[in-house]
């Protein structure tokens, strides 16, 4: 696992280093700079990111907030205070993990744990709800084709149905792509439905 550290104290780093040393088959890449951070990373390409921030200002947080945002990796961060407008900010920003006054080795590696699981189980979510979201834009495709069917052939609903599904088959397409074609060919005949 390659982990990316992101903390300008390098003995406060070095904490963090110290908790991962048992993590087996761990490949540690320390950051202490913030110029051109999420370059770095992105070309380190880690597959979590740890950024211990101590006692940030609202200015170099929100920073942090806007790499987290552009970075597509779990991410758990660790701060010394914070208030409910910084956690509802580092949740909106996709960090997963959000620990605060708990910075020690020995929490680092159930952090990345954690880190990882909730991560995993929220991209899970997201590719479930971009499924359901692409399933609802096919069902409205097909009912669209079918109503341009009705009206343009005089048929039934299953009529329509039937016809869609019959052109799916002859031509090894989903129904949905046929559906598609059929709303397209309408609308450049200038056709509403």
């Amino acid at each position: 696992m390659r982990i990316a550290i992101v903390d300008e104290s390098a003995s406060r780093a070095s904490v963090i280093e110290e908790g991962l040393a048992q993590l087996p088959g761990c490949e540690l890449f320390v950051l202490t700079e913030r110029h051109g951070l999420l370059a770095r990373i992105e070309e380190i390409a880690p597959d979590i990111v740890l950024i211990d921030l101590g006692n940030p200002s609202r200015d170099v947080l929100e920073e942090y907030f806007a790499v987290s945002r552009a970075l597509a990796r779990p991410i758990a961060m660790f701060v010394d205070e914070s208030d409910e407008e910084s956690i509802g900010a580092s949740i909106d920003a996709g960090v997963s993990v959000y620990v605060v006054d708990g910075f020690a080795a020995n929490r680092i590696r159930p952090v990345v744990d954690l880190a990882l699981r909730r991560f995993n189980a929220f991209a899970r979510l997201q590719a479930d709800l971009a499924e359901a979201k692409g399933k609802l834009a096919e069902r409205e495709a097909i009912d669209k084709a079918k109503r341009i069917l009705m009206q343009s052939k005089g048929v039934t609903e299953p009529e329509a149905y039937a016809e869609l599904r019959r052109a799916a088959m002859s031509s090894s397409r989903r129904i949905a792509d046929i559906a598609e074609a059929v709303i397209t060919a309408h609308e450049l005949l200038g056709g509403r439905a």
